[in-house]
């Protein structure tokens, strides 16, 4: 029997107790899964949190001769055997499919779990964040010419300018978070940095519990056809109009009350996850597929985390980063 003394390890282990989306039947044809999608969904815990960024340091890290290791190689055992690396590599590498489902998903088994909304309006907020990437930034005078200057260029990633960051070059993660006392991602997609929030915003919709209300969002999300998304949902999309401050149309203060509530969730809850998992400079890995497993998986381990400290009867939210930091 497993001794639980170590918290990654408990971690890993409530990955049996949370609801994963239904799955499509099993195709006739094709490689059969020799291992189940939650086994590897521990694998991918264990990698955020110890910050092993290929499959190769996962698998070293598992045969090594540590108590901790060999707890945690047994969580990845089924039928008597464990993934190789080139396993690992195959089923990781199409993981990032699945994890804004999954996210969704579980999100919604949060918001009954927490109950965000109790004492709170049903809100959720919207919004994206910059990742910066690693390496050096590919000039547009460059890339038109197809010149790579430098290997470390990640020639997947894209040019974005905001108002207060300026120029950047890397990706973006488009999150849908709870407006209440507890800030629960319910939402998560990522893109390169020049894709528009607004061809993002129905991916997060359609991942909104039933129980929200409202849609906060800033200038980006007032589109017509968001709009009339949300309205087909039963939800009010609330945001910023644009032009000449200050707006004197009806129902500009109640207005100015939604805005204050979404800045107060979405934008912290934006720095206190890169500050988690120290990625507010730049992302320590490159290519989409890389990006999207780290970033993705990272929201599924902060879940994972919220989960945790509930079961523990500690503050949800509160200090996460200590404490995957002391996993």
């Amino acid at each position: 029997m497993l001794q639980q003394s170590s918290l990654i390890v408990r971690l890993v282990m409530l990955v049996d107790l949370i609801p994963l989306p239904p799955q499509p039947p099993r195709p006739k044809r094709g490689r059969y899964k020799t291992y189940s999608d939650r086994l590897i969904l521990k694998a991918l815990i264990i990698m955020i949190v110890r910050r092993l960024y290929s499959a190769y340091a996962l698998y070293q890290f598992l045969h090594q001769d540590d108590l901790v290791a060999q707890q945690l190689r047994i969580l990845l055992t089924e039928n008597a055997k464990t993934p190789c690396r080139h396993t690992f590599e195959r089923r990781l590498k199409v993981l990032p499919q699945s994890l804004p489902a999954l996210i969704g998903y579980f999100g919604r088994h949060l918001v009954v779990v927490l109950k965000p909304w109790v004492d709170h309006g049903r809100a959720a907020a919207f919004d994206s964040t910059m990742l910066r990437t690693g390496g050096g930034v590919w000039h547009k005078k460059h890339k038109e010419k197809g010149e790579i200057p430098h290997t470390s260029i990640d020639r997947e990633a894209g040019w974005s300018k905001s108002g207060w960051h300026g120029w950047w070059y890397g990706w973006k993660l488009h999150l849908a978070v709870t407006v209440g006392a507890v800030w629960i991602p319910l939402a998560a997609e990522l893109t390169t940095a020049n894709t528009a929030d607004i061809e993002m915003a129905d991916n997060l919709l359609v991942h909104l519990p039933s129980q929200a209300s409202y849609v906060l969002g800033d200038t980006h999300y007032n589109d017509p056809e968001f709009r009339s998304s949300c309205n087909e949902r039963g939800v009010e999309l609330v945001a910023t109009r644009r032009g000449p401050h200050p707006h004197r149309d009806g129902g500009v203060e109640v207005r100015r009350i939604f805005h204050k509530l979404r800045s107060q969730a979405i934008e912290p809850f934006n720095g206190l996850f890169k500050d988690v998992f120290d990625w507010s400079s730049r992302m320590p890995v490159k290519g989409l597929r890389r990006i999207q497993l780290l970033a993705l998986g990272a929201i599924f381990v902060y879940q994972i985390a919220m989960l945790y400290q509930h079961q523990q009867n500690k503050p949800v939210g509160k200090g996460i980063k200590s404490l995957l930091r002391a996993a």
